[in-house]
């Protein structure tokens, strides 16, 4: 790392390295073109990554936990100390060169040597990305040269071709990965499941439109080894998660057309086996992913516990005390799925422990927003810890059709602020990154007279949090505490 420590900018240079040497360790870096001749032509994004690897290996600058992983649900990745020592020794694949942009692919413009040249560009990505050890998604808030648009962590989200370097890396063969996200030279974080969940490779943006396809191509591959690994090696609960998601990943559709289909896929010895798992994947949750209301209905009958609690799956984002309609509904299922367990007797106001959220706090879809409110769902109440109401917390994660469709079932713009203190605008605020319409969120919000000027207002253990925080900044300096602190 040292030599990439001391250069003041890095210049559009071809380089090549072998990854293939035992112990080497390798970091991928992901990041978005800021203009459409150079990836980096002020070298801004170089600088970032520069100082904040330097941070890294010095113990200034920490990898945090995601808050709401942290706040909603007492889960945290955690970053470990022999890391530190790989990255100041390791290698950066920076990927510069691999996939030929726009301005290289003009028709008649060394068409043939092109096209052959980003073809075996992008049959290389997955193995450079199974080869390396640590996955960064490089996303100061920069502007892009040639369109003056703002370039972060949401538009790096959007980008299709940064969306496949992400997948790949989900779906390499290994034990960890975490993905690194770093905002700038002094904060980065480990990324929230939920952003890759709900940002699958099909839906990405993409310059060129033919990409859509080649990109799927190869997630299909990558997908289809992951669950060959995952099928023979195990855990069985993260082949059963992986075979759950490949069709939202491609933008297919559902794989089970009927119950032999469905136990072939997901591993069960029997329709019974499959109800009578209690913990991590259940036959439930399969049925739930695999959007077929039948196999809900046919797994009740033989006895499948309709309100089981969720274990095990918190470093998917499932987190203990989830139930199959709190997960269904934060998972963006259809109306129908919510529906029919509604009908099979899940109760609507079940509330995740660690939070207090219910499903109607977890809502994705004004279809979604319909189905609870004809069940009468709770979409006024705060719970503790949290002390969110529905509004609050679908604010920050759900798109403005769902918020919209909240402020026209008269929930409360303005609730009484309990546990964290916040209300439906802060949450709009807080959880703004990676979230393309949280401008829209909030004149929907400020349109129903949201108050402006309203302070969040934490009570309780954090309140005492909030109070803590103050004291490291008094003691050692804003600048010095931890981006969570600040």
């Amino acid at each position: 790392m040292d030599p990439f420590h001391r250069m003041a900018s890095c210049k559009k240079t071809p380089c090549y390295m072998n990854l293939e040497y035992p112990g080497m360790f390798a970091i991928f870096v992901s990041h978005q073109w800021l203009s459409r001749g150079h990836p980096d032509p002020h070298g801004q994004q170089t600088e970032v990554l520069r100082n904040a690897l330097q941070a890294l290996i010095h113990g200034s600058l920490h990898v945090e936990p995601h808050t709401p992983g942290m706040l909603y649900y007492d889960f945290a990745f955690e970053w470990d100390s022999s890391m530190t020592a790989n990255v100041a020794n390791g290698y950066l694949f920076f990927d510069w060169f691999a996939i030929p942009q726009l301005t290289a692919r003009q028709e008649g413009v060394n068409e043939e040597v092109t096209k052959s040249d980003a073809a075996r560009a992008v049959q290389s990505i997955p193995a450079y990305v199974e080869a390396c050890s640590l996955f960064l998604a490089l996303v100061p808030e920069l502007k892009h040269a040639d369109t003056g648009a703002i370039c972060n962590y949401t538009s790096w989200l959007s980008r299709g071709w940064c969306r496949a370097e992400l997948w790949l890396w989900l779906l390499s063969n290994r034990l960890d990965n975490n993905v690194v996200v770093i905002y700038s030279a002094t904060e980065c974080e480990f990324m929230f499941q939920y952003d890759w969940q709900h940002n699958n490779i099909a839906s990405g943006d993409f310059t060129v439109p033919s990409d859509r396809a080649i990109v799927c191509q190869l997630g299909e591959t990558a997908a289809a080894g992951k669950l060959k690994h995952l099928q023979i090696g195990g855990p069985v609960d993260a082949y059963r998660y992986f075979a759950a998601h490949k069709h939202k990943l491609l933008g297919l559709q559902p794989l089970c057309s009927d119950v032999d289909d469905f136990l072939t896929l997901f591993q069960f010895g029997s329709l019974e086996a499959a109800a009578s798992n209690h913990t991590g994947m259940t036959g439930l949750l399969c049925a739930v992913y695999a959007g077929h209301v039948q196999l809900l209905r046919l797994l009740v009958e033989s006895r499948a516990d309709v309100n089981q609690r969720v274990r095990g799956l918190g470093e998917f984002g499932f987190y203990d005390s989830m139930t199959p309609l709190i997960i269904a509904t934060r998972s963006n299922q259809g109306p129908d799925i919510l529906h029919g367990l509604i009908e099979l007797g899940a109760d609507v106001d079940a509330r995740v422990q660690q939070s207090g959220i219910s499903a109607a706090g977890l809502v994705r879809s004004p279809e979604q927003v319909q189905v609870l409110s004809h069940a009468r769902a709770d979409f006024q109440s705060c719970s503790e810890p949290l002390g969110f109401c529905p509004l609050t917390s679908a604010a920050g994660f759900a798109n403005h059709e769902t918020i919209a469709s909240l402020l026209a079932a008269r929930c409360n713009v303005n609730p009484q602020l309990q546990g964290i203190g916040c209300g439906p605008l802060h949450a709009v605020a807080l959880f703004s990154r990676g979230k393309t319409d949280a401008l829209k969120k909030a004149q929907l919000l400020l349109s129903s007279r949201a108050d402006l000027d309203l302070r969040a207002s934490p009570s309780g253990w954090y309140g005492w949090l909030c109070q803590k925080a103050q004291m490291e900044s008094n003691v050692w300096g804003l600048e010095a505490c931890k981006a969570k602190a600040r």
